[in-house]
């Protein structure tokens, strides 16, 4: 059995295809092989798989500015590994970031991103993201808390832990064990600074306000991103991608009067709206009022199971936003 990736060689030791020994010979002979085939078997070289990542993260709708961002991280990384092969004085890769935004804008997709390029460029050995939050970190009891953080920064070393709602770590005050989370973190940094990055995430005022009530966190996120609200064509440009990717199509009826139910960003959108899981949401129950509508009949073509219709869309304005 081949592993051309090596995630698949971890999954391979998960599920005990192989042992750790074998898996750490493989590991071994495709870092000593510049060319990588992908799943397909299409033999890559670095620069090429990294173009390809690249190249998902310009396919994704919107966030202009954070792909700008991210290019500039990848390209400041570039140089400083050019320099040191040249005996030139280098910046130290400090590469813990603050993602700052409302749900929905692409915050976790963008971390599994710079999770694959680093992994490419040798920041990261493993690439992968362990996503967690408050209740994951957090425990009930003196002591517990750390043990809690300390089993979640293990999972994601090679990698990069993503903590979302960052700031909840901070709400109780001094005596809340959220603080022991945040200075069992710090210390991780310390200690195993070339094999974690840490990004915390969260609404942007929320994260302000977290950073100025422990002022040395800041410093020791150098990188911060901010993930705007999408617009009404980024939106749409998301309900119909996901449809594609579905096998679905929206009529011009439908689209129309999926406008009307985002209750378009012009007019102020609630403060749980949830951009692109909204749009997701809605999208996932019209498919399913799609079926109801459906089921009943006996002959179905082609054309009518794709067809999402205006109809459909009714009551999916009370969907969730979460």
């Amino acid at each position: 059995m081949t592993y051309p990736w090596p995630q698949d060689v971890l999954s391979a030791i998960k599920s005990g295809e192989i042992s750790p020994s074998e898996a750490f010979r493989i590991l071994q002979e495709m870092d000593n092989i510049v060319p990588r085939a992908d799943s397909a078997g299409a033999q890559y070289s670095q620069a090429q798989r990294i173009d390809n990542i690249l190249h998902e993260l310009d396919n994704l709708i919107g966030l202009t500015e954070v792909k700008k961002l991210v290019r500039e991280i990848y390209a400041f990384i570039e140089i400083q590994k050019r320099r040191e092969k040249e005996k030139l004085n280098t910046e130290p890769l400090v590469l813990h970031m603050i993602f700052k935004g409302n749900p929905g804008t692409g915050k976790t997709t963008v971390a599994r991103i710079l999770g694959k390029i680093f992994n490419e460029m040798g920041v990261l050995s493993r690439g992968h993201l362990i996503e967690v939050e408050r209740a994951d970190l957090v425990g009930e009891y003196i002591g517990h808390t750390a043990q809690k953080t300390r089993e979640q920064l293990k999972k994601a070393y090679g990698g990069i832990l993503f903590i979302d709602e960052a700031y909840s770590l901070a709400r109780g005050g001094e005596k809340d064990f959220g603080k022991e989370a945040i200075d069992c973190m710090v210390k991780a940094m310390e200690d195993h600074k070339d094999e974690l990055i840490l990004i915390l995430a969260g609404y942007q005022k929320e994260m302000e306000n977290f950073l100025q009530t422990n002022p040395g966190l800041k410093s020791r996120f150098p990188i911060h991103i901010n993930f705007p609200d999408y617009h009404e064509p980024e939106l749409m440009q998301i309900a119909e991608q996901m449809c594609l990717k579905r096998q679905y199509q929206l009529t011009s009826q439908t689209k129309a009067a999926l406008i009307k139910v985002l209750n378009l960003s012009e007019k102020g959108a609630e403060e749980n709206f949830g951009n692109a899981r909204t749009v997701r949401n809605i999208i996932e129950k019209a498919i399913r009022r799609q079926a109801v509508r459906l089921i009943s009949k006996q002959h179905i073509s082609r054309e009518e199971l794709m067809l999402i219709e205006p109809g459909d869309l009714a009551e999916v304005g009370q969907c969730e936003s979460v």
